[in-house]
């Protein structure tokens, strides 16, 4: 069994196991389209590669940063709407 941390995402605090995507842990969290575009429809990770970058947000204070991509780490803050 996979080792469980402790991140927040959007303010709550949310367990996952340790070494899977952002994306996964939002999936996993129940936010599979945690972002919207600029005309308000729902985003979220597409091709789980890092081509698209539609499941851009703010990690750790850094915008942008890909989801698919981001590996969870324990005290990670994940801001999905910024």
């Amino acid at each position: 069994m996979p080792e469980r941390i402790e991140l927040k995402i959007d303010g709550r605090r949310v367990e996952v196991d340790d070494g899977i995507s952002v994306a996964a842990a939002l999936w996993n969290a129940g936010a599979a389209a945690p972002r919207a575009s600029v005309a308000g429809t729902p985003r979220g990770p597409l091709c789980a590669m890092g081509i698209c970058f539609e499941c851009r947000m703010t990690i750790d204070g850094r915008p942008h940063r890909r989801a698919c991509l981001t590996t969870c780490r324990a005290g990670m803050e994940i801001e999905t709407r910024g």
